[in-house]
């Protein structure tokens, strides 16, 4: 009889704040793309931390920086969705990363992170994924490698009236990320 594997909680991370984001609509699609035994909860928005500031950090961090932390912490792993700007990281999914980096506690250490992307452009979001890693590294995330998702010409894979994820292939092709991604946590 085969081991029935433990259940996962892992979190997404959304680094964009516009309300009809391309990248949210992947990242509210993940709870039900996710394969059996794993939850995705969403992590709370990136545009409530306040700008990342030393002389604030002094004072004691914010209470939506120690709440993130923690969920991070207590998760089996974390899902980055995020769009590109000017070929890097959204300043406010960087700002995330600023203050989560100074917690004692160091969330993303050892955390095991998948990352994901969606662009109106053909790369979708490639450079942004690529600038994500280095920053991760830093922080001794576990990141996994492949599949890589990278959702170009996103807007035709969406439901104009809804926003909601509606291409099947690119549906199926985050469902086999988190696959495998489920499998790199337990790993």
């Amino acid at each position: 009889m085969a081991q029935m594997e433990r259940s996962l909680r892992l979190v997404s991370l959304l680094g964009s704040v516009r309300r009809g984001s391309f990248n949210g609509a992947i990242a509210r699609a993940l709870p039900e793309l996710a394969p059996q035994g794993v939850t995705i909860t969403p992590l709370g928005p990136v545009g409530e931390l306040p700008h990342y500031d030393a002389d604030l950090e002094a004072v004691g961090f914010p209470p939506a920086v120690l709440a993130m932390g923690a969920a991070i912490g207590a998760a089996d792993g974390v899902i980055i969705v995020s769009p590109e700007y000017n070929y890097s990281v959204p300043g406010v999914l960087k700002n995330a990363i600023d203050w989560l980096s100074r917690l004692p506690d160091k969330p993303f250490g050892g955390k095991a992170v998948a990352i994901q992307s969606g662009s109106p452009g053909l790369l979708g979001g490639a450079r942004a994924q690529y600038h994500l890693r280095q920053s991760l590294v830093f922080l001794d995330a576990r990141v996994l490698n492949k599949p890589e998702v990278m959702v170009g010409q996103i807007a035709g894979k969406l439901d104009a009236a809804t926003g909601a994820l509606t291409d099947q292939a690119t549906r199926n092709f985050i469902a086999g990320q988190l696959v495998a991604f489920a499998a790199f946590v337990r790993g």
